[in-house]
């Protein structure tokens, strides 16, 4: 065998060193679920609200 590592052995050790990593991590706090709520509630919004303005213009027979 040769004294060069192998592809998949070097690949096997930076999965294994990013499973450790992420293990020591602390979870992240889910302190920003309120701003998505209020950013979907302006995005519907603007839909409507743009739908609304297209459909002013036409006539109706």
């Amino acid at each position: 065998m040769s004294d060069q590592p192998n592809e998949i052995l070097e690949a096997a050790a930076a999965a294994k060193a990013q499973q450790d990593a992420a293990k020591s991590r602390e979870p992240a706090k889910k302190n920003h679920w309120p701003m998505r709520i209020i950013g979907v509630g302006i995005g519907s919004a603007a839909v409507a609200a743009a739908v609304l303005f297209a459909n002013s213009g036409k006539t109706k027979d």
